[in-house]
């Protein structure tokens, strides 16, 4: 079993009593034994994301970039038997229930490996599904602690909402705002989570949360909301929301005169978001298609933008841009995981891939991908320790891409 720092230990001991477990995870739960085995020179590789409901727009990114890894990267030789791997897709609809049932149907179709998903919610729903059945996933941008606790099969490739928030809390405090409204969305975990170690993290270091409000899943009207934050005349607003959401509760707004600096965390990189009423968002995200310290990257770069472009198709999903979304990067990484623990099985006394192999292979998984070094900690998480902030301008709006701020590491906190 895995060993949680005494840090991470007591984040999650607040985690759990500031919101819930947010998927009803039980720990203790016992794996069936032996987990799956590859039939034939087969390996089906689970894509468990939201392509429909409010996380659909990020769901269907991560899902191109899982597909364009799977294109460079569609076979895999192991101890003389070339396998083929087919990504085998389904929606879990931004929805918890319908998360559950998504994974027992990739569960059902054989799959060895699951890759997924965006959105913590869903992620911790389907967490015992693949626990149970002894099948390893990596979350692309899962973030919420929650996602690996307690869970030996689950893994995830990007960085964790304790970090995201103290990222923007001082960044919020370094641009001299010294007094903050919250907004987050009721029973959802990313938005509740990240909100309060955001709060946390703003209170330390000498801010002031001066109003902390919440909305209902698939409200549109944010006005009474956004009155009550008017009033108290924050310097900043921190609103970690679906991108539905942040292009639903911008123009508001705008038309009720609010002029505090917006912030927000990763979701709300999609270009759906660029318009007139988010020039001046600034946001945390795990990676920058302009960066060019990484040549892993740069190569990722030019390769994705000729994938994207050779259908329209992949455009219109990929919010009407050929702009490199860092989920896209993720789930290219999480993939590449998955494929360098299968590679990892070559020269092994393995008679059969197996999805418990497979999983014991990941737990030593190293690799230079496309939004860093890739390794995993005891806890299955991510060693990152680097964001990028970014914001919109009035270039972006001729441009549909966002403008790099600076990057933030845990050195600088």
């Amino acid at each position: 079993m895995k060993k949680i720092s005494i840090l991470l230990v007591l984040v999650l001991v607040f985690s759990v009593f500031a919101f819930g477990c947010g998927g009803g995870e039980d720990p203790a739960a016992a794996p069936a034994a032996g987990g799956i085995n590859v039939e034939g020179t087969t390996i089906h590789i689970g894509v468990f994301e939201p392509t429909t409901g409010e996380n659909g727009g990020g769901g269907m990114q991560e899902v191109l970039g899982a597909r364009y890894a799977n294109q460079l990267y569609g076979t895999v030789d192991i101890n003389g038997t070339t396998y083929d791997i087919v990504l085998d897709e389904v929606d879990n609809q931004s929805d918890k229930a319908a998360a559950v049932t998504a994974a027992n149907q990739l569960i059902s179709k054989g799959v060895v490996a699951v890759l997924g998903s965006y959105g913590s919610g869903v992620s911790i729903a389907a967490g015992e599904t693949f626990l149970n059945a002894q099948v390893p996933a990596v979350g692309c941008s899962c973030t919420n602690p929650q996602v690996t606790l307690g869970n030996d099969f689950y893994f995830r490739a990007c960085f964790l909402d304790p970090f995201q928030g103290t990222v923007m809390a001082n960044y919020a405090i370094t641009e001299g705002y010294t007094t903050a409204a919250v907004i987050s969305q009721n029973g959802d975990d990313y938005s509740t989570g990240l909100a309060t170690y955001f709060k946390n993290a703003f209170e330390e270091l000498g801010g002031q949360v001066v109003a902390d409000v919440t909305y209902q899943t698939n409200e549109s009207d944010f006005n009474a909301l956004l009155t009550s934050i008017k009033a108290k005349n924050p310097d900043c607003i921190f609103c970690p929301s679906s991108i539905v959401t942040a292009t639903l509760i911008l123009p508001q707004m705008t038309a009720n005169g609010i002029t505090a600096q917006v912030l927000a965390g990763d979701t709300w990189e999609n270009a759906a978001i660029i318009s007139e009423n988010a020039v001046g968002v600034a946001f945390s995200t795990f990676f920058d298609e302009t960066d060019e310290t990484n040549a892993v990257a740069a190569e990722f770069v030019n390769g994705f933008k000729e994938y994207l472009n050779s259908d329209p198709q992949n455009i219109t999903w990929n919010a009407n841009t050929d702009t490199v979304a860092a989920v896209s990067a993720l789930g290219y990484d999480a993939y590449m995981a998955i494929y360098h623990a299968l590679e990892a099985l070559d020269g092994t006394d393995i008679e059969t891939v197996n999805s418990v192999a497979i999983r014991d292979a990941l737990v030593n998984v190293s690799f230079d991908g496309v939004t860093g070094a890739i390794s995993f900690d005891e806890n299955g998480d991510a060693v990152k320790d680097t964001a990028y902030i970014k914001t919109v301008t009035e270039d972006s709006l001729a441009t549909q891409s966002f403008q790099f701020v600076r990057t933030q590491s845990v050195a600088d906190l």
